[in-house]
């Protein structure tokens, strides 16, 4: 793996009297897919939130790149090459698949040729180009998912961070979601990954980091993750525990 691309040191974030995170340090290395999992309300959608600029952090640095961006706003932060994706898909209803790839990569053009050259690009990658026509009200759930994935991609980052591109997609579609991520890598994308289903993270992950509480409680490769007695008691439980180890 390459090096550091993204540092968090010591990152807490409050809301009132709630921690949301506490105290979290981890760094991602260039070229590798990094998964950030944990139960329901462990914090992981604000620890992007604080990543992306979307939130201020109470208090902790983040640095891309070498660069201090702890609290810079968000579309400053995406220009620099950090783009993401929300768990609750922001497709443009109104807009075409194309339209909406095109918002994207207006960040770093203002010219339309230039602009539809890197959509129409974006759309062969993602094997939207069949529906770049079709209004985004339109489209299934694994659609707009992969929209919001084309999307971001169209703003050309370096590291993109995906907060649960697979949730609610079928068996094919997660399979579909996974080779995406896998072609990414290949492509030089740096990934950071927040996901449940284990089944489809831990297989393309290089390594893992587990939040529980807003606190980090275990990072590794996914090997070393799920033999590890908190994150078995905290998230995983014996069940999934035991079958991976079964195969």
């Amino acid at each position: 793996m390459g090096e550091a691309m993204l540092v968090l040191e010591h990152l807490t974030m409050k809301f009132g009297n709630v921690v949301a995170n506490e105290n979290v340090s981890f760094q991602v290395n260039e070229g590798e897919i990094l998964s950030l999992i944990g139960p329901n309300g462990a914090g992981k959608t604000t620890l992007f939130n604080c990543i992306t600029g979307f939130y201020a952090p109470f208090s902790g640095k983040v640095s891309f790149r070498g660069q201090n961006i702890t609290g810079m706003r968000p579309n400053k932060i995406c220009k620099l090459g950090l783009a993401r994706t929300f768990q609750i898909v922001k497709t443009l209803k109104e807009m075409t698949v194309r339209e909406n790839i095109l918002t994207g990569a207006f960040l770093h053009t203002r010219h339309m040729k230039e602009a539809s050259k890197i959509a129409e690009e974006i759309m062969v990658l993602t094997h939207l180009q069949h529906k770049a026509h079709q209004l985004g009200a339109n489209l299934t759930i694994a659609d707009k998912k992969r929209v919001e994935i084309a999307r971001a991609l169209a703003t050309k980052p370096q590291l993109l961070m995906l907060d649960e591109a697979m949730a609610g997609l079928n068996q094919t579609e997660i399979k579909d979601a996974m080779e995406l991520c896998l072609k990414l890598k290949k492509s030089g994308i740096t990934l950071v990954i927040v996901e449940h289903i284990m089944e489809a993270i831990m297989p393309i992950s290089d390594r893992v980091v587990v939040l529980n509480a807003g606190k980090k409680i275990a990072e590794g490769t996914p090997d070393e993750v799920v033999n590890h007695d908190q994150v078995i008691k905290a998230y995983l439980g014996e069940r999934y525990h035991a079958k991976s180890k079964k195969n």
